[in-house]
């Protein structure tokens, strides 16, 4: 009985003294909490043959994973150790549902409109001016950032905020059609209106996604309009594209769903994900597909043997962002948190690494990299012609790298082989003028949100006709 009493104290003694260093070590250590889209950072552990060499002789890796090795650079950056807490998620709902249930994160990365979402219910901690002192070396993010993408952000207002002031962006791209030539002409994928020729029922596959969806509808439904010189070569265009897109009069939201009924009639599937398979695998023919899907189903047909394009119809696409930003909640008025969180967004900015994501997500990061020119070398390690292609285009990627208007300089024009235009690269980097006829989503008010959640529901509920169509 003694010894078990004497044992019982030692044990006691033994957890209050590893308690008290545990305790110790937490207090010394700055545990961050990120929530970001699924597979949507480099995870490392790419195969021994995957190397990225550069012109310069840069030779880049994927060893080891992104968030690993932001923790050893921290510590060796700042004296002060990190711990990544890592969450994902799978649309922004799903993040905005975590949050309202009570998940507390310090960081998160939710698309353009969720950011202004949250900018306006006022859960968002602002950036420090220090963020953007691009004295600063080790500010990838400012001094690196895309001008282009910079002064759009720059643009989008919530209560008269810039989104710049809560929003460092991550990724961006657009929507558009990956098709295969062989069967669907590039002459018909100038129109969305493509999606509802019953020439292809059941070969096409539309966005399980409300905003994607309802930005084409608006296309179709205003094809007239927004080929119109007079609206294209309008000095406000940019403006009224984003007002005309925007619209959700409640007549705007009818024929919406008229649009998208019919749609998904003619579609072989609503998905998110499956649609790059099915293209692959010949179940369809034509696919609604975000940008850097876009790439990854191109990639991916090519290993199969199929060369298939992506189009950006005439009329209008969106332009989409997914962002950092810091929650208030989770930040609060923790300075070493918030320097931590800074220094994430800083670190994922940093050229090299910016490579390493761009290449394992497939997306297209909003890093130019200022003064670094390895993210221009990499594209054109991915899309540059080689010494053996002999017909070869231009392809100006001046517009997102400089602030600079086109001219007759060769700086940043890739020069790619002929056919190759309107395939990876195109998807990865679209030209200037599918980007001046992109607009993005506002965030809509509660009554507007309620009206469109109605119409997706109707879109999105079983219909007898489908299955025996």
């Amino acid at each position: 009985m003694k010894k078990q009493i004497y044992l019982f104290l030692i044990g006691l003694a033994m957890t209050v003294f590893w308690g008290g260093c545990t305790q110790s070590m937490d207090e010394e250590t700055v545990v961050l909490r990120i929530a970001n889209w699924e597979e949507y950072i480099d995870e490392g552990g790419w195969d021994d043959d995957e190397l990225i060499d550069l012109e310069d002789g840069t030779e880049i890796l994927g060893d080891e994973n992104m968030l690993d090795l932001f923790e050893e650079w921290y510590e060796e950056s700042y004296g002060e150790k990190v711990k990544i807490e890592y969450s994902t998620f799978g649309t922004n709902e799903d993040l905005y549902n975590q949050l309202t249930l009570g998940d507390t994160f310090d960081l998160v990365c939710p698309s353009e409109y969720m950011i202004m979402k949250l900018m306006t219910e006022k859960k968002l901690q602002p950036f420090s001016e220090q963020f953007y002192d691009t004295d600063l070396e080790e500010n990838y993010y400012a001094r690196g950032v895309s001008p282009y993408i910079f002064d759009v952000f720059e643009n989008l207002e919530i209560g008269g905020e810039c989104l710049t002031k809560y929003g460092a962006g991550y990724m961006w791209g657009s929507m558009g059609i990956v098709y295969n030539p062989e069967v669907v002409s590039e002459e018909e994928t100038r129109h969305w209106s493509m999606l509802l020729d019953k020439k292809y029922r059941k070969q096409i596959t539309m966005k399980d996604s409300v905003r994607e969806a309802y930005i084409v509808a608006q296309a179709i439904r205003k094809e007239e309009l927004f080929l119109q010189q007079d609206f294209v070569g309008a000095e406000d265009y940019t403006e009224r594209l984003f007002e005309e897109i925007n619209e959700t009069s409640e007549e705007a939201v009818e024929d919406v769903e008229d649009i998208l009924s019919r749609m998904r009639e003619n579609a072989y599937s609503l998905e998110t994900d499956n649609g790059k398979a099915d293209l692959v695998t010949g179940k369809v023919v034509a696919n609604m597909q975000w940008s850097g899907d876009g790439v990854y189903t191109l990639d991916q047909a090519e290993e199969d043997g199929i060369e298939l394009s992506f189009a950006v119809p005439e009329e209008a696409s969106n332009l989409w962002f997914d962002g950092w930003c810091m929650l208030k909640k989770g930040i609060g008025e923790d300075e070493r948190k918030q320097r931590a969180a800074e220094a994430f967004v800083n670190y994922v900015s940093r050229p090299d690494n910016v490579i390493k994501n761009m290449y394992y997500v497939g997306y297209t990061s909003v890093i130019a990299g200022g003064d670094s020119d390895l993210i221009y070398q990499y594209a054109d390690w991915c899309y540059g012609a080689d010494d053996g292609d002999e017909e070869t285009v231009p392809y100006s990627l001046r517009y997102f790298f400089t602030s600079e208007e086109e001219d007759a300089s060769d700086e940043y024009v890739l020069s790619v082989p002929v056919g190759e235009e309107d395939r990876q690269v195109f998807a990865q980097y679209p030209t200037r003028d599918v980007i001046r006829r992109s607009a993005v989503m506002r965030c809509f008010d509660n009554e507007q949100n309620k009206r469109i959640s109605t119409m997706w529901t109707n879109i999105r509920c079983f219909r007898w006709g489908d299955l025996f169509g």
